[in-house]
């Protein structure tokens, strides 16, 4: 089970891959949207906002957020790890329900090409 400490360099790892983006994975990265990402093995929380192609001002709640993100993700600590690493497809993981999204159907596309 993925500690904390991994999901945060996991989160960290997507900002740095979010801000070397570019062409098409680019203006995908470039949505304005608060992200939030709920880890259920941990039942934490890391909460912040997308924009300009960084991941910016996160935060770690315990549990879930009172208030929905624009983008918000809810999987376990180890299938975040896999997702960043890329041993993880998001299609698969997503339509297996190891990955729930809510999100607009414009910003799920956009998530898929980014992960």
């Amino acid at each position: 089970m993925a500690t904390i400490e991994e999901c945060r360099g996991a989160l960290d790892r997507l900002a740095e891959n979010l801000a070397g983006a570019s062409g098409d994975l680019r203006s995908a990265a470039t949505p304005d949207r608060s992200l939030s990402c709920h880890i259920t093995d941990l039942d934490v929380t890391f909460v912040g906002h997308l924009a300009g192609g960084h991941i910016q001002d996160v935060q770690t709640l315990p549990g879930t957020p009172e208030r929905r993100a624009e983008i918000a993700l809810t999987m376990s600590g180890d299938d975040l790890v896999a997702l960043v690493d890329g041993r993880l497809k998001f299609a698969k993981a997503w339509a297996s329900g190891r990955v729930r999204v809510q999100a607009s159907l414009r910003d799920v596309l956009r998530l898929r090409s980014l992960l």
